[in-house]
């Protein structure tokens, strides 16, 4: 009978630690840790690189993320933590329109999304512009422009100022958030290495 119980508990403490293990990335969100890099050396598998880093470093920066963090700011004058991820996720729209070969067209109503909604997209549109660079031809980083455009005119940008541009400032705005973050009391994990787009045992 002893032995019964025994057996019982351990294979239950083992679903239950199975359940755990799989629980932390069982959203199915992208870029719980980085994906494998590139064969080749292009100019587009290295953008891509980039937008991967992006998103290994925003899916951690607001993983867990409390109530009490997204309300956070440090003064008056200052964004709070989910201002601050609202506005990353616009730079990931004008980031995947480039790739997409789409304008950027401002709207007068913004879409009422949850966090869990913005977080999703935000990462979504990242996993989506690197499989473009990294399924693109030498060359066409020339055609991915960035192109605002309202009812009285068109305004374009070579690729040069995504880089410069939304990209680098959204990894700046990243950087923001896991500041804001342990400002509020819930720090970035210990175990997430940048290094390697891992976390560590």
């Amino acid at each position: 009978m002893k032995k019964n119980i025994l057996s019982i508990s351990v294979l239950f403490l083992s679903l239950n630690l199975m359940g755990q293990n799989t629980s932390s990335n069982s959203s199915g969100h992208p870029y719980y840790q980085i994906p494998d890099y590139p064969a080749e050396y292009t100019a587009e598998t290295v953008a891509a690189r980039m937008v991967d880093g992006l998103g290994f470093r925003y899916y951690w920066a607001t993983e867990g993320l409390r109530t009490d963090d997204l309300a956070y700011k440090p003064n008056d004058e200052a964004r709070t933590s989910e201002e601050t991820i609202d506005h990353i996720l616009g730079l990931t729209n004008v980031i995947l329109n480039s790739v997409l070969k789409e304008p950027n067209v401002r709207s007068g109503e913004q879409l009422k999304l949850t966090f869990d909604e913005k977080r999703k997209k935000t990462l979504e549109n990242l996993k989506q512009t690197s499989d473009i660079l990294k399924a693109s031809k030498p060359g066409a980083l020339k055609d991915y422009k960035i192109v605002f455009q309202n009812d009285e005119r068109s305004t374009e940008y070579p690729f040069w100022n995504q880089i410069n541009g939304p990209i680098s400032d959204a990894l700046w705005h990243v950087g923001q958030v896991v500041s804001l973050r342990r400002s509020s009391g819930n720090p970035f994990n210990s175990k997430v290495s940048v290094l390697s787009g891992k976390l560590r045992e």
